[in-house]
């Protein structure tokens, strides 16, 4: 049964529905979209009993003011602190808590990170398309939030509150280590461009879901031309175009490109850079395929014996 959730008094900067993605359609240009830090989103979703595939709210830098229209809901808020409070007192960030109807739940300032994740309980009412409920605006998929909006959600009797320990809890900071996996066109810069994108910091210059452009202490070299024929762009890839800047492409990115890729992000160091703000820090350094396959399973696995602990 649909049942009111939330009254969006206020809809924040950017708050949207976000599950893990829209698979299988890139190739008729459709982007994939899903959660700029899917560890967050999963996790909260995690805490409140949900699939971890389950839509959440993302929040970004500046949240929404909800105010709670159910009698009572068991929500969890992971990711970015942006000091949270509900009726005017913190909130607790990494665990499940009862809000009740009437209740009102703003966000601050940002103390780290950039996005947070709110999950409820049973799951939000959103529009499905192409199998996910992610929104992406720039092509009017999914239902877009607006502020007087009501959102809608599933009924659910789960009572039960859960916390992570803080060993599992990521640090958000405006200095970052990302790990890379060198290629597909590591050839076409020079050996001193592939030393200096290993060696030296870049900063965000600017960025959105699509990616993030960053700058170097010098661009990057290419040996002759930094076109190639389109291929497609993974999550994490990271474009050269011919000025030398690089382009961390990340949830909203395009289908193909024809700018050569120096590395690509590996799947768990994905949201560090979800959280960087304007002005943040990356060093990258290189990694092997084997090590980020065995951090990926070692990251799947840890998901599953959490679900299995609350369930």
């Amino acid at each position: 049964m649909n049942i009111p959730l939330f009254k969006v008094i206020k809809k924040g900067l950017y708050t949207s529905f976000q599950d893990l993605g829209r698979f299988g359609y890139q190739q008729f240009g459709v982007v994939t979209s899903g959660a700029m830090d899917s560890y967050s989103s999963q996790l909260a979703n995690i805490l409140v009993g949900n699939p971890r595939t389950e839509a959440t709210l993302e929040i970004t830098m500046i949240g929404p003011i909800l105010r709670v229209e159910a009698t009572s809901l068991v929500i969890a808020v992971c990711g970015a602190d942006l000091s949270m409070k509900v009726n005017g007192r913190n909130a607790p960030l990494w665990k499940s808590f009862i809000v009740k109807k009437g209740d009102i739940i703003e966000f601050g300032k940002s103390v780290s990170g950039v996005r947070t994740y709110l999950a409820v309980s049973g799951g939000f009412q959103a529009k499905e398309v192409l199998g996910s409920k992610s929104y992406y605006g720039k092509a009017n998929l999914g239902t877009a939030i607006e502020n007087g909006d009501t959102l809608f959600g599933y009924k659910n009797e789960t009572t039960y509150r859960f916390g992570l320990t803080p060993d599992v809890i990521p640090t958000f900071s405006k200095k970052i280590t990302a790990r890379v996996i060198l290629g597909p066109q590591e050839q076409y810069f020079t050996d001193e461009s592939i030393e200096l994108f290993l060696n030296k910091p870049f900063q965000v210059q600017q960025g959105d879901r699509m990616g993030y452009r960053l700058k170097g202490t010098s661009p990057l070299v290419h040996k002759t031309t930094a076109d190639i024929p389109s291929d497609a762009i993974p999550l994490g890839g990271i474009q050269v175009p011919s000025n030398g800047e690089p382009i961390v492409l990340l949830a909203d990115r395009q289908t193909t490109g024809g700018y050569t890729r120096i590395a690509n992000v590996i799947t768990v160091d994905i949201y560090k850079i979800a959280q960087l703000p304007p002005g943040g820090t990356i060093h990258f350094i290189s990694c092997t395929v084997e090590e980020a396959h065995r951090l990926y399973q070692k990251r799947a696995k840890f998901f599953q014996t959490l679900e299995s602990f609350i369930k």
